[in-house]
Order: structure tokens, then C-alpha cells, then sequence
């Protein structure tokens, strides 16, 4: 008598039998990050489920205070989750190819009001005209404010720029020093929560994707692709695992911020997971998927870039990099073609 097992069943036996012979011989990967990062709790999951062993991976995590020094220090790893603004510096600068985006942070990277003309801020944009708005200059942040002044009818020059640290316009805003503020997620609850500060816009306000992005060394990506694909297939099925059980993952978020010396209530943490919409495997071919036009993960990265050019961080003499040299599906493309691989990657548990 023969038996036929059901193709799910087949692909789960096809992934135990690889991940079996993988894990004979693991393969390091060196893994560049910041501390305390939402997008970064994948690695902590897959360290305490051993997943990384699975696919034949040993992870090494270094944590970088910044994007800037990361980027710079880009010799020294070899896959790396940053922000959007630094990966396209990376790509200009040191050959990082982009392979595929951790999370949208567009409703994490918001303006914040505060003191006692808070709520006549909120109720006419517009009156921040002449004043002043202090956020962390050529970041994903000012990305998105420059997007919230634009849709309050505010013109470049209407309103003072000034670049702070996250922390010091935390305490300025605490302090009563400062009404408006530029912030990225936790400090944005922490505005919240402890000195008053009221929410007036982000970058999912205006339409303005802000992705977190996965990025590789180029070189070692096109010596390594399988080890790019196997590293992708982890952080995907990290992040179903933690969409699928709230409870653990806020708990796991704890102990990340802990290890990061990050403390926020447990409302903001559930909000971090609420605000940060993640992309499945099939919701990443999807986003870089290049048409004749070019994909979404295209355009988003060239309208950065192109902030960046207007902000100084890229010379104005030089073009826009092209996405097509720097933006790749070549490894969701490998996970995708891959029966064991796939099935591990679309895993929730």
C-alpha cells in the first residue's frame, strides 16, 4: 500500500531532514545592530528557540550606539538591521545592497507637542509657523516631520530646525524648554507618559512609508546567498512567532529593553508591537517585487534618498543612487523557491 503524505506534511519532514544535516556544520553569520531596537527582538527569539542551529547558522550580535558608526563600521559584519536613512548612506557609501525591510515605522517617527499651548498646536498646525522644532537631524524622524510640515501648509524656512539628541529633547520637552519635538519609538512614550507630551503627527499621517531596513555587505552576500536566505528565513518566521503570542512577546520586548536600559509601561510596549506593521515573506516579494516602474521598496528608497540630498546628507552634485543597484529580492527569491526553507520561513510557532 502506498502513502502519499499531504504536501504541508512533506515540506515539514523536507525542513526537520535539512536543518538536520545544516546543523553539522553551522555557519557564522555576524550581525550588525542597535541596542534596545523593536525591529532586533527576532534575534533574541531565535537565540532562545534555536533556530539560528536549524538552518545551520551560528548568529553573532553587535550593537552599534547608532546608525552612523554602524554603517561606518560596515567591514566589520556582515548583515545589518538599520534605519531606512542610514541603509541608503550604507548603499553610497560602502556597498550595502538592501534585502528586504524589518518593519514600517512610519507611525513610530512622530511629532510631539507639549506645555501649555499643546492643544492649540494640535487644533491649528499651522500656528508652529516662526517657532521652533528641535528633532534629530537626517533621521528617519526628520523624514517624517518634514512630511507633517508639509501637510500643515509649512514651507521650508517657516519654521526653526534644530538637531538634538533623542535624549535631550526628551528632557527639554520635560523640562518645559522645548514645545516640540521630534521623536522615534520608546521616546515617544516616554513623552507621553512622563512629561505630558501629546501626539500631532507622523509619517502614516501623511502617507510616508519609513521602513526599518535589512541590509547586507554586498560582497558577502553574492559569495553567501544561501546563508543570506537562511539568516531572512529566521527573521521572518521570528517575527510570525511573535505576532502570534503577544503575551510572550511582551515579555521577551521587557527583557530586550532591559538588556538596552530602556524603561517603558507595559500599554507602551503592546503599542510598539501595534504600531510597527511587519511583512510576511509574501508581503516582502510583494513590496520588491520590480515591475516596469519599479517596486514600491524602489520608490520608497529613492524618495529617501532624495530627502537626503535636500537635508545635506547626500552632496547635491552627486545623482540619486539608482534602487536597482542596492535595493535586491534576489534572497526572498531564494527562500521562495525553496520548499524547506519556505515552510520554515511561514512558520508561527
Amino acid at each position: 500500500m502506498k502513502t502519499t503524505l499531504p504536501r504541508f506534511a512533506a515540506a515539514a519532514v523536507m525542513a526537520i531532514t535539512t536543518a538536520a544535516a545544516l546543523a553539522q556544520d553551522l555557519k557564522e553569520v555576524r550581525i550588525s545592530s542597535q541596542p534596545a531596537l523593536v525591529a532586533s527582538l527576532p534575534f533574541l527569539v531565535a537565540d532562545e528557540k534555536g533556530w539560528w542551529k536549524e538552518v545551520g547558522l551560528k548568529a553573532t550580535v553587535t550593537n552599534f550606539p547608532a546608525g552612523a558608526p554602524q554603517i561606518a563600521a560596515s567591514k566589520s559584519w556582515d548583515i545589518g538591521i538599520t534605519g531606512s536613512v542610514p541603509a541608503v548612506l550604507g548603499a553610497v557609501r560602502f556597498g550595502l545592497h538592501t534585502i528586504a525591510f524589518s518593519e514600517d515605522q512610519s507611525a513610530t517617527n512622530a511629532l510631539y507637542v507639549s506645555g501649555p499651548h499643546a492643544d492649540a498646536i494640535i487644533k491649528n498646525p499651522g500656528s508652529l509657523k516662526g517657532g521652533t522644532v528641535f528633532l534629530t537631524g537626517n533621521s528617519t524622524v526628520d523624514y517624517s516631520a518634514r512630511s507633517c510640515l508639509a501637510k500643515f501648509g509649512l514651507a521650508k524656512g517657516d519654521v526653526t530646525i534644530r538637531s538634538m539628541g533623542q535624549a535631550e529633547i526628551v528632557a527639554a520637552m520635560s523640562s518645559g524648554s522645548a514645545e516640540v519635538g521630534g521623536l522615534w519609538a520608546p521616546n515617544t512614550y516616554t513623552v507621553e507618559e512622563k512629561a505630558g507630551g501629546k501626539y500631532l503627527c507622523s509619517g502614516k499621517d501623511t502617507g510616508t512609508l519609513v521602513p526599518g531596513n535589512l541590509v547586507a555587505r554586498a560582497d558577502w552576500a553574492k559569495e553567501n546567498p544561501q546563508l543570506v536566505a537562511r539568516f531572512l528565513a529566521v527573521f521572518l518566521r521570528a517575527q510570525r512567532y511573535l505576532a502570534a503570542h503577544r503575551a510572550e512577546a511582551v515579555t521577551l520586548l521587557n527583557k530586550h529593553y532591559d538588556a538596552g536600559g530602556v524603561r517603558i509601561s507595559n500599554a507602551a510596549m503592546n503599542k510598539e508591537f501595534d504600531l510597527r506593521p511587519t511583512f510576511d515573506l509574501n508581503g516582502q516579494l510583494a513590496m520588491f517585487n520590480r515591475g516596469p516602474q519599479g517596486s514600491k521598496a524602489d520608490t520608497t528608497m529613492n524618495t529617501i534618498a532624495a530627502f537626503m540630498k535636500e537635508v545635506g546628507s547626500l552632496r547635491a552634485d552627486e545623482p540619486l543612487p539608482d534602487p536597482k543597484t542596492y535595493v535586491t529580492d534576489e534572497y526572498l527569491k531564494l527562500i521562495d523557491r525553496d520548499p524547506a526553507l519556505k515552510a520554515f520561513a511561514n512558520r508561527s510557532n
